[in-house]
């Protein structure tokens, strides 16, 4: 059969004369070969690890991996195809497999670095888990194709970047109240400052412009007062008859005179109260102006005082948090440490029980030795006497020192005593003998001699026997009835 394999698969053949595996993208496939094929396209591969950073805060990282074999090494092929391609590679197998690395090596990492590191070092953490999944990724003939990592967020009941960008966004609109504040005041007060400075400079040239009218309008019937008044003198000098005349409009002109200079003072009075309700305005205006500020100015510190309390409670909270998990920490430490010295205990106590079990065994063992080389001789030593029961244990005896025991025992038992002793003797010698012995003394000493011992003998085996209870062996003799009974 001839196959051909798809752009995006491959073809894993096995069998007769192929000494592994073979790949190839089109082939025969003989008789005694098997072939299968698999799929080269990447999967999308979604998750959420769960992780913990250096302070212990739990966070979740939502990660996309988009994860294929390496089409560019034959050699990670082979490994594919060996290791992934008999598994669906959208299985629950190659999830977990993928998945279990993705976790364990983002989990080691995070809990290297603080929250704070991995937060602003987002980057720089996700190259850190793409080039460490990556090497362990290498062994399965898989590669990254592409990867992304969402926002980190946080786990239910660890709202750490919640109150995080809380702290941010209030501190911003705080800042921004503030900047507004300090921009309304600024408005304000210029607007108020020029209108002010508007209305001064109007009423200081209306005041300069009416004391100027009013001085050349003064200076002018001035000339003329004086001109009449001349005229009138030299009138008056002239002419007599006008004296009354003349006096009446002296007094009129007096009048007129007093006019002049009363409106001339009031005219000064009335620029004086006007320029003092300039005054007055100028200094409401800048009394409204001072509440603004103050306003402004205890508004920035209300806020500074509660951004500085709101970060001394949260200092507060903090260390007391730190201070339970040292607490804990350290309670943790000394349960192990307890631990330890348990297991320490019972390591030494076990390996001293060892030793004597081992110094019983090796005991036992010599004893063992000891009894089987006793049983070796004692079995060998029976042998060489026949079986004789007898004689094995008379030689024991003999050999053990157990007749020097009982004479020493005995002599020790009779020592300050006054023991039975009894004389072994042969009897009497008859008349015969005696004669006998008269006429053969020296031809007969020697066989009495032997005829003594042997007549020794029997109240031998009967002193032994009534001690020990043994009986003599059976070549050595036995003991008499009569002596016996």
């Amino acid at each position: 059969m001839y196959r051909v394999a798809s752009a995006s698969e491959y073809l894993v053949i096995t069998g007769i004369g192929i000494e592994d595996i073979k790949l190839a993208k089109k082939a025969w496939i003989l008789p005694g070969q098997s072939y299968t094929k698999f799929d080269l396209s990447p999967v999308n591969y979604t998750f959420e690890v769960q992780a913990m950073s250096a302070e212990k805060l739990p966070f979740i990282l939502p990660a996309v991996f988009t994860i294929g074999p390496r089409v560019d090494d034959e050699f990670s092929l082979l490994k594919y195809a060996k290791l992934i391609s008999p598994h669906d590679k959208l299985s629950n197998h190659v999830k977990e497999l993928v998945q279990g690395i993705i976790e364990g090596e983002t989990r080691v990492l995070a809990a290297s670095m603080t929250m704070e590191e991995v937060f602003k070092g987002t980057k720089e953490f996700k190259q850190e888990v793409f080039e460490k999944v990556q090497l362990e990724l290498n062994q399965f003939g898989l590669l990254i194709y592409n990867a992304n990592v969402k926002q980190l967020v946080d786990v239910p009941g660890h709202e750490y970047f919640s109150y995080l960008g809380q702290k941010t966004q209030m501190e911003a609109a705080n800042q921004a109240k503030v900047d507004v504040a300090e921009a309304r005041m600024k408005g304000e007060v210029g607007a108020k400052l020029r209108e002010g400075q508007t209305l001064q400079n109007a009423a200081k040239i209306d005041a300069e412009t009416r004391i100027i009218s009013t001085q050349r309008q003064g200076d002018g019937k001035k000339e003329e007062i004086k001109v009449k008044t001349e005229v009138k003198i030299f009138e008056n000098e002239k002419e007599a008859e006008v004296a009354e005349a003349n006096a009446d409009l002296a007094t009129k002109k007096a009048g007129w005179a007093q006019q002049s200079q009363l409106a001339e003072v009031e005219a000064a009075k009335a620029v004086a109260i006007r320029e003092a309700e300039l005054q007055r305005d100028v200094e409401q205006m800048n009394a409204l102006t001072r509440t603004e500020k103050l306003k402004a100015e205890l508004l920035s510190k209300a806020s500074v005082e509660y951004e500085t309390k709101v970060q001394e409670a949260n200092w507060e909270l903090y260390k007391k948090q730190k201070e339970a998990e040292a607490v804990l920490y350290k309670k943790e430490k000394e349960a192990e440490a307890q631990k330890a010295m348990a297991e320490a205990s019972f390591y030494a106590r076990q390996q001293v029980a060892d030793a004597e079990l081992y110094a019983k065994n090796k005991e036992a063992e010599g004893l063992v030795a000891l009894a089987q080389a006793q049983g070796i001789y004692l079995r060998t030593l029976l042998e060489a006497l026949g079986g004789n029961y007898g004689a094995f244990r008379d030689y024991l005896m003999i050999n053990g020192g157990m007749f020097q025991e009982i004479a020493k025992i005995n002599a020790e038992a009779v020592k300050g005593l006054q023991p039975k002793i009894s004389i072994w003797n042969n009897g009497s010698s008859t008349g015969s003998e005696m004669g006998e012995g008269a006429g053969g003394n020296s031809s007969s000493t020697a066989m009495k001699e032997v005829a003594g011992v042997y007549r020794m003998l029997p109240p031998l085996f009967q002193t032994v026997h009534e001690q020990t209870g043994m009986l003599p062996p059976a070549w050595m003799g036995t003991i008499p009835d009569s002596i016996t009974t």
